[in-house]
């Protein structure tokens, strides 16, 4: 998946510059919250039950202060990303035992066209892999901010 392709499954509705959360559930709360207000996500409590099982199979902190909390669900019609950032950082039991800055939220339905999901998964590494993007992403204030980092402007 192209970096442009990536960038036109976020939406500015769906972005948070500073999450009020301050701890793991709140904050998986606090983006599931953006699904439901934007009309994505009827029954967030499906979709939340979903991502604590997820979660029980191993933490999405995936170290270097990011996490992707993901997974299928029947309450999503469609490939959806949320993305929330800490300042301050979130203890979300990530695999380097360090706070979480940088979180996205990916949901899908049980089966999707090309399987989208897995690309974004796939397609989101190699930027969150970049030191540079990291910092870059840690300093956004705006969504067009964000956005250029993705597309790797």
């Amino acid at each position: 998946m192209r970096k442009s392709e990536l960038a036109s499954h976020f939406n500015p509705a769906l972005f948070i510059p500073e999450l009020k959360a301050t701890d793991k559930e709140a904050v998986l709360k606090e983006l599931l919250d953006l699904f439901v207000k934007e009309k994505h996500i009827r029954n967030s409590a499906i979709v939340l039950e979903m991502l604590h099982q997820r979660e029980k199979l191993g933490s999405t902190g995936i170290g270097k202060g990011v996490a992707i909390p993901h997974g299928r669900t029947v309450a999503a019609s469609d490939v959806l990303i949320a993305f929330g950032k800490s300042t301050a950082g979130v203890p979300f039991d990530a695999m380097d035992g360090k706070p979480v800055h940088l979180f996205f939220m990916v949901i899908a339905p049980p089966n999707d066209e090309g399987n989208v999901y897995l690309q974004i998964l796939g397609s989101l590494m190699p930027i969150l892999s970049d030191a540079e993007n990291l910092q870059r992403m840690k300093a956004v204030r705006e969504y067009n901010e964000f956005i250029e980092v993705i597309r790797g402007e």
